[in-house]
């Protein structure tokens, strides 16, 4: 698996601060991140990236995704040893621009067809006021966040993908990456 730092190191202290309490939950401290079962965390990076790759396939627009892969973080306030999340940053970039904001709309349409609740649909709290789509899917145990970035140079769409909390089953340890 590949990953660009200088894409993660970009976005995930965005991502960390919007996700403390992951919006899986109703719940508002890290604790209570909801479980996603027993895991290595090689194998739930593997469907981090099914995850990315079915919104990927939502998009519907030409154009191309940055080659990043996921990685491992602490989950909460939980043993370190035991207990991790899985987060894969991406971002999608489009042959024609203007076609992005049509796709948010049809992203916050379509993604509940395919097991994903819109919980929340809007600007952002930047100062571009980036219109930013959060949702989450309790079946596979993954929220994301999807942010059009309007105002950059290159619009695009940022990607961030986590899941909730897995617990390492016993005799194996996690695996940073």
């Amino acid at each position: 698996m590949k990953v660009k730092l200088s894409a993660i190191a970009l976005t995930l202290p965005i991502a960390l601060v919007t996700h403390t309490g992951c919006s899986l939950t109703d719940a508002n401290k890290s604790d209570d991140i909801p479980s996603s079962g027993t895991s290595t965390s090689t194998d739930a990076a593997q469907e981090a990236e099914t995850a990315s790759g079915e919104l990927f396939n939502l998009i519907e627009i030409k154009g191309k995704a940055s080659d990043t892969g996921p990685g491992v973080m602490e989950c909460g306030k939980k043993d370190l040893q035991r207990y991790f999340q899985i987060f894969h940053s991406w971002s999608f970039t489009p042959t024609s621009p203007q076609q992005l904001e049509a796709t948010m709309e049809r992203l916050k349409e379509n993604l509940p067809k395919h097991g994903w609740e819109v919980v929340n649909y809007g600007p952002d709290t930047s100062r571009n006021k980036n219109l930013s789509l959060r949702a989450d899917d309790d079946t596979k145990k993954f929220s994301v966040d999807i942010t059009y970035r309007a105002k950059d140079n290159t619009p695009h769409l940022n990607f961030f993908v986590i899941s909730g909390c897995y617990q390492i089953p016993d005799g194996k340890k996690i695996e940073q990456f």
